[in-house]
């Protein structure tokens, strides 16, 4: 992978200790001490170059959040690009949650990562991230920011074994117009094989979901793509999805207009970005800084 650099900005790869196993990542560092770090986990069946705009420069959201005073680590989650071989079934979601925890611990140890912690994840990355707020092993951690991900399936059968094998499963990403046109074939570069162990656990997600929502004691943001397929985001199941987290100090759930399931490769990513560098400068305001 190359590094790129951008207006002062240097988007590069590193690795990362996360238990003794090494994990994979892209970090995009700003010029100036951050303000806050944003820690991006990918969804399943893809890779941390997701949030690094393939098909359109302007979608990076690596390159948009050091831009802006925000450092941006993006980790490809155990049982993905580096750790696949040591990991070939991947993991199941708490231990997934405890080592994406110690990475996040060896980055802070080399770099600063400013006011605190912001989880932005996607899809089964927002299942990690909900699952790491709950156990509370992220140092300094302001908030959530999940897209792609809610707790009430709305399809019937919740099957991931076609997605990352030889190419992305796009009859879930929603229209195709919502993407740039090369966007399919650049993104052949991003999937990966979905680790046995993580395809296991989807089915049960509206039960673990249950189970974790109350110990989750930070600032939530859901956002639901336009047309969005996988998850109901109807009010009345947003509202119980909102009523589930009842030690987060405060819930939201907005909506992605113009946007399919993988809001960050659509032509709305950098719209969808700056939401979330928003979100966490509201959270870094909050704690005074």
């Amino acid at each position: 992978m190359t590094t790129a650099v951008a207006a002062g900005v240097e988007v590069r790869p590193i690795t990362l200790d996360a238990n003794g196993i090494s994990l994979s990542a892209l970090v995009g560092i700003p010029q100036q001490a951050p303000r806050g770090t944003i820690l991006a986990l990918h969804g399943a069946g893809m890779s941390a170059g997701y949030f690094h705009g393939s098909a359109d420069p302007g979608a990076s959201l690596l390159r948009l959040g050091a831009q802006l005073g925000m450092t941006v680590l993006a980790v490809d989650r155990p049982g993905y690009r580096l750790s696949a071989d040591r990991l070939p079934e991947g993991q199941y979601l708490a231990d997934q949650a405890s080592a994406v925890a110690a990475a996040m611990r060896d980055f802070a140890t080399r770099h600063p990562t400013g006011a605190g912690v912001v989880v932005l994840a996607h899809s089964f990355g927002g299942k990690v991230a909900l699952s790491l707020a709950a156990g509370g092993s992220v140092p300094d951690l302001l908030g959530l920011d999940i897209s792609g991900c809610g707790h009430r399936y709305a399809v019937t059968d919740p099957d991931l074994s076609g997605v990352g094998a030889d190419r992305p499963r796009v009859t879930s990403w929603g229209p195709l117009r919502l993407y740039p046109p090369t966007t399919f074939r650049s993104s052949r570069e991003l999937v990966a094989p979905l680790p046995a162990r993580e395809a296991h656990e989807v089915r049960r997600w509206p039960e673990m979901f249950r189970q974790l929502a109350p110990g989750v004691r930070v600032p939530v943001r859901f956002t639901f793509a336009e047309y969005e397929p996988w998850w109901r985001h109807d009010l009345d199941t947003l509202a119980d999805l909102r009523s589930r987290l009842t030690a987060a100090p405060q819930v939201r759930t907005e909506r992605q207009l113009h946007a399919g399931h993988n809001i960050s490769l659509g032509w709305t990513a950098r719209s969808y970005h700056l939401r979330v560098i928003g979100f966490a400068e509201e959270l870094i305001a909050a704690k005074g800084i």
